[in-house]
């Protein structure tokens, strides 16, 4: 129910517009004097302020000016007498929502005040909606604990604020984009427009046109004038996916953008002038693409301003379980079943661990979302996992790095190692859970740790041919 704030020095009328609004289903509160007014904006949460123009002390003028001061969105309709009218034109200029001649009848006020306090409810829940993608792509909700996504949070933190052009390097499947998003929305240009663009999923042509817009019969089709990217993006940033695709000529065309801030439209002469940020992405190296003689080294240079390699998730394995969680709580509402899934089996733990994920997250984040509709019981199990996934899993040891002279003896110890190894990785060196997983006592892992000379605090150390204490 919206509230709305009534200020007049006149007493009885704050009291009759009272009752006309309540019986609308409104929310009111009275104020006698602009004071007053502020005095209640400050404390109470308001829709919209129904105020006289002329009032002893603070005037409905001033009164506007401390309204739009704390909230430029907040509406404000001015109530003016006979002669007042011209200042109430004023009020408007200067951000009132309307203004309403005295005597007035009571359903043209109530018009006013619907069409008022819609607006604001709009405005609020356009704020909302900002705030939410804002929460959602910021870099502290990127999940990863280890010291490979700590450094990406580290450079997402100092180069947010700057507009320099962001080069991010990883394999598909990283979240090049989440972090593209991430750097925007941690930027000064975050409420302005983040837009995308996959430089491989179209053909050149098509590509030129949608990046940089094209003029009404600039070729068959073009029946009207119509924005590029570029244009759409102004103020904001610009995400530039997969731009080692980017043929030689568009790569000429980017080049000036980024030097000059302008291009023209396909098909028009007209310089059309951006200040845009441009993150570009790609899933190859982009410097052997150059020295390939495959991408130019002058937009290479004007790309690599500030550099950002993601980590596959093979090289930060200690996140999985973190991401296997946040996935589960993401796809709960997807399952048919009634019992929550609170976690995956021991079994599936040590299977994910030991798979390398080509996909990297989105493997995984794909794997979670089929996983959770197919699963009954609380826990993911094996036979949960789709059976294309469990026949491409291969969960070994990787045997083949044992030499091939290798005792018996040497052999067993070395994949007892690893198999210690692999545990303490899995349990964040906590020496009780590594043991669970083992399925030994932790009286046992101790024993063991000191047998294969392990710190227990640091975690395990290389342990490449190194031969046991008998």
């Amino acid at each position: 129910m919206e509230t709305v704030l009534i200020v007049d020095d006149e007493k009885n009328y704050t009291a009759v517009l009272s009752v006309v609004l309540r019986e609308e289903g409104y929310e009111t509160l009275a104020a006698n004097s602009g004071e007053e007014a502020v005095e209640q904006l400050n404390t109470a949460s308001v829709d919209l302020v129904l105020t006289d123009l002329k009032m002893p002390g603070m005037d409905g003028i001033e009164l506007l000016a401390r309204i739009k001061a704390k909230d430029p969105d907040l509406p404000v309709i001015m109530m003016t007498a006979h002669g007042t009218v011209d200042k109430a034109v004023a009020a408007m200029q200067k951000g009132a929502y309307t203004f309403i001649q005295k005597p007035f009848e009571n359903d043209r006020l109530v018009i006013f005040v619907q069409k008022a306090v819609d607006l604001y409810r709009m405005v609020k829940e356009n704020r909302r909606l900002r705030e939410e993608v804002a929460a959602q792509y910021r870099f502290e909700n990127i999940i990863g604990k280890s010291q490979a996504m700590q450094e990406v949070f580290k450079t997402i933190r100092k180069v947010g604020p700057s507009s320099a052009t962001v080069l991010i390097e990883g394999e598909s499947g990283t979240g090049k984009e989440l972090v593209a998003k991430a750097i925007h929305f941690n930027s000064p240009r975050r409420d302005q427009p983040f837009i995308a663009v996959n430089c491989a999923a179209l053909s050149e042509n098509l590509l030129e046109s949608e990046l940089f817009g094209h003029e009404k019969g600039a070729f068959t089709g073009a029946v009207a004038r119509k924005k590029g990217r570029f244009e759409m993006a102004d103020r904001g940033s610009l995400f530039l996916d997969e731009i080692g695709e980017l043929s030689t000529s568009l790569q000429v065309k980017l080049l000036r953008v980024l030097q000059e801030k302008v291009f023209e439209r396909v098909g028009g002469v007209d310089p059309v002038a951006v200040d845009i940020r441009v993150i570009a992405a790609t899933n190859r190296s982009l410097r052997a693409e150059m020295e390939k003689g495959r991408f130019r080294g002058d937009l290479f240079y004007r790309l690599n301003v500030v550099r950002l390699q993601l980590p596959p998730l093979r090289e930060r394995r200690e996140d999985i379980r973190l991401l296997i969680n946040h996935f589960i709580k993401k796809y709960e509402a997807e399952r048919q079943y009634e019992i929550p899934v609170v976690g995956i089996h021991r079994d599936v733990e040590r299977i994910f661990f030991d798979y390398t994920w080509p996909g990297n997250v989105r493997e995984l984040e794909n794997l979670i979302e089929r996983t959770m509709v197919l699963c009954p019981g609380e826990r993911i199990t094996v036979s949960d996992l789709p059976k294309d996934f469990q026949d491409s899993v291969n969960n070994t040891l990787h045997l083949d790095g044992i030499p091939a002279n290798a005792t018996l003896y040497d052999t067993l110890a070395w994949v007892e190692r690893k198999m210690i190894e692999r545990a303490m990785r899995m349990a964040g060196n906590v020496q009780s859970r590594a043991a669970d997983i083992l399925g030994i006592g932790k009286s046992g892992l101790n024993q063991k740790l000191k047998k294969f000379q392990m710190d227990s605090d640091s975690g395990p150390r290389d342990m490449t041919d190194q031969r046991p204490e008998s």
